[in-house]
């Protein structure tokens, strides 16, 4: 800071190149979160994740809070960051709330994709057989979340899709924790009906695929509680 206590441009660079990188750790353990690499429960160490991505630990710092904000992880006194661990419950409400809104987006969808939108949707269903062609569920799985943010985008409600990405993000600790059976994964067959509805702009087809497809994603999971992954970070994140 100057005198009158301005940050100098040095200064402020150098603000914006650790919220950069903090950034791109959040990203980094966002998209492990999503894939399943690091379950619920997991202890997010910060000197481990520090070392790992060979930043401070008040980068790590900053990236954990973005995560907390995200509610992927909880900060607790004392003890440090954890994957979130959703109960029982907070894994129905999460379902319920996802019921109630994407049903009537993609109907909203429906009314606005245009060309462009649907070969978006389409990329992301390639992506994801891809993915589970290659035994990559986690990756899958994200692509996934993917698809029904895309949709909430397409429907060009950014209030709703806002929270229907946390939604969806949540959904991700939901499944990694009470998944039971390989097609809890989205299935291929209910993302190219939807694609099929949206392209032919069929908005109350799109509506009834959603709401189906949603409450088959819920019965593919035992709601009962279960213990978290044990798994060290280096494995989870690759760089071990």
């Amino acid at each position: 800071m100057n005198e009158l206590g301005i940050p100098t441009a040095h200064a402020a660079g150098r603000e914006s190149g650790r919220a950069t990188r903090a950034r791109e750790v959040a990203d980094s353990l966002t998209r492990a979160i999503h894939e399943h690499r690091l379950g619920p429960g997991m202890k997010l160490s910060e000197d481990e994740v520090g070392e790992i991505f060979g930043v401070s630990r008040t980068i790590v710092r900053a990236a954990l809070q973005q995560l907390a904000h995200d509610q992927l992880v909880t900060i607790e006194p004392h003890r440090g960051a954890f994957v979130a661990q959703p109960s029982v419950r907070e894994a129905r409400e999460v379902f319920e709330a996802r019921a109630l809104l994407e049903p009537r987006t993609a109907r909203s969808a429906a009314e606005r994709a245009t060309p462009e939108d649907i070969a978006i949707l389409r990329r992301h269903i390639t992506q994801e057989h891809a993915a589970l062609h290659a035994g990559q569920d986690g990756a899958a799985l994200r692509l996934s979340g993917l698809f029904h943010i895309e949709i909430a985008r397409i429907a060009d409600q950014a209030t709703i899709a806002e929270f229907i990405g946390q939604l969806v993000s949540r959904s991700s600790l939901v499944i990694a924790l009470y998944w039971r059976r390989r097609n809890a994964l989205c299935e291929s067959h209910a993302h190219d009906a939807l694609l099929k509805a949206l392209a032919d702009r069929d908005g109350a087809l799109a509506e009834d695929l959603m709401k189906g497809h949603l409450l088959d994603l819920l019965s593919s999971l035992d709601l009962r509680e279960a213990p978290g992954q044990r798994r060290s970070l280096k494995e989870a994140l690759g760089r071990a």
